[in-house]
């Protein structure tokens, strides 16, 4: 069955603000705590809204301490640390370009000077932007893509792997576009591409160290980053195109993050999870 239509609406500021939408996502969670991350110190990228919001409130319902980097959506930050508190977390946040190398490296300073460790760290930060042709894509944007997506994926986890231990988790947020690709997203695709190798590559590399690596694959997600990507027409037709006929909501997705967080995923590394409304995908 297809699901009603969106709103048609566009944001111009990249990565998107969460309180501007409409209808808003759903962040929240499901299921009450079973403390499968009880004093575990999580850091969350991109945490301020859509799927790193649904993350942090649910890890924190689940017994973590929450850090979480975003870029400059202020309302939506102070939003998102109410409700981790709301959950009984505690929280901090942290603003800034996570494709600058030193500002990942002060985040994750500021985090051990805080938290005294680092348990989970969810790798969810990311930018996209729409253009049907390849000759359209200029320098500027080709590189602010793999700045955040990739550069920033790297800053981020080499800053906080020397305070990571046996048992810890990395996860990844790559994309079904990185699968299937995205004809208007095709520097975004090309990323999440780089984000699947990555978590092969490293879950290998640290596996002797007792810290896993895996992936979540999302499918269209409602969140901020769709009006700040798509033409207003193409949004209120969003997710329209998959087997459940709707886009996914944030909370849909965040499950996965903890599944792949906790010690329920203890034998999994180098996997990825997807939710992303029916979307068969290989490889």
């Amino acid at each position: 069955m297809t699901a009603d239509k969106l709103p048609e609406q566009h944001q111009e500021h990249q990565p998107g603000k969460e309180h501007a939408m409409h209808p808003s996502p759903d962040y929240a969670p499901r299921y009450r705590g079973s403390d499968r991350l009880k004093n575990k110190v999580a850091v969350i990228t991109g945490g301020d809204s859509g799927i790193g919001r649904a993350t942090a409130v649910l890890f924190a319902r689940e017994g973590a301490k929450v850090a979480f980097l975003y870029k400059d959506e202020q309302q939506d930050a102070a939003e998102t640390e109410k409700l981790v508190e709301a959950e009984g977390g505690e929280v901090f946040s942290g603003a800034g370009d996570i494709g600058d190398r030193k500002t990942a490296e002060a985040f994750i300073e500021t985090v051990i000077e805080r938290f005294g460790r680092i348990d989970v760290l969810v790798n969810n930060a990311a930018e996209q932007h729409y253009q049907e042709e390849l000759t359209d894509i200029s320098d500027e944007q080709l590189h602010r893509t793999y700045q955040t997506n990739i550069f920033g994926m790297f800053n981020i986890t080499r800053a906080a792997l020397p305070h990571m231990k046996g048992g810890a988790s990395i996860i990844c947020t790559t994309s079904v576009t990185a699968y299937k690709g995205q004809e208007v997203l095709m520097d975004y695709a090309s990323t999440k591409g780089a984000i699947l190798a990555f978590v092969r590559a490293l879950s290998g590399n640290l596996a002797p160290k007792g810290i896993r690596v895996n992936g979540v694959a999302p499918g269209p997600i409602w969140t901020p980053l769709i009006p700040a990507s798509f033409p207003a027409e193409s949004v209120a037709n969003f997710g329209q195109n998959v087997p459940l006929g709707r886009p996914g909501q944030p909370n849909e997705v965040a499950p996965s993050m903890l599944f792949l967080a906790c010690e329920d995923s203890s034998y999994m590394t180098g996997q990825i999870l997807h939710p992303n409304g029916g979307t068969l995908v290989g490889g």
